[in-house]
């Protein structure tokens, strides 16, 4: 498994309006998506930051015990294989988006749960 680096980093929070700001305002980062309780803002070389406000995608539970960051990988379905062999628990299924993000999210020695990110080719 090759990391490349951290490309992606996603937060629950109850105060998702002074969230938004902040990273818009203050980080300056730019906002690339918004709904209601959910955005992405993305940094100058690519890696994303989501923020989900206290109601948005019950499904992803395990933010509650903290910030997410997701590692970048080659391949996540060869990553996933190889941490596996290795005894890491993955959490929930595998995902995607129409633009060729692909993620796994699993639980480290810690407790926490992190996730594997591969980037569109």
């Amino acid at each position: 498994m090759n990391v490349q680096g951290i490309t992606w980093l996603g937060t629950r929070t109850p105060a998702f309006g002074a969230m938004v700001a902040f990273h818009r305002d203050v980080m300056q980062l730019d906002l690339v998506y918004e709904e209601a309780g959910f955005a992405v803002f993305q940094c100058p070389n690519g890696d994303l930051v989501e923020v989900f406000g206290s109601e948005h995608d019950r499904e992803h539970l395990f933010f509650s015990t903290g910030p997410v960051a997701g590692f970048h990988v080659d391949d996540v379905d060869a990553a996933k294989a190889e941490m596996e062999r290795a005894g890491v628990e993955f959490v929930g299924k595998r995902g995607s988006s129409d633009d060729g993000y692909a993620w796994w999210h699993f639980r480290a020695p810690d407790g926490n749960v992190y996730e594997i990110v591969s980037r569109p080719r």
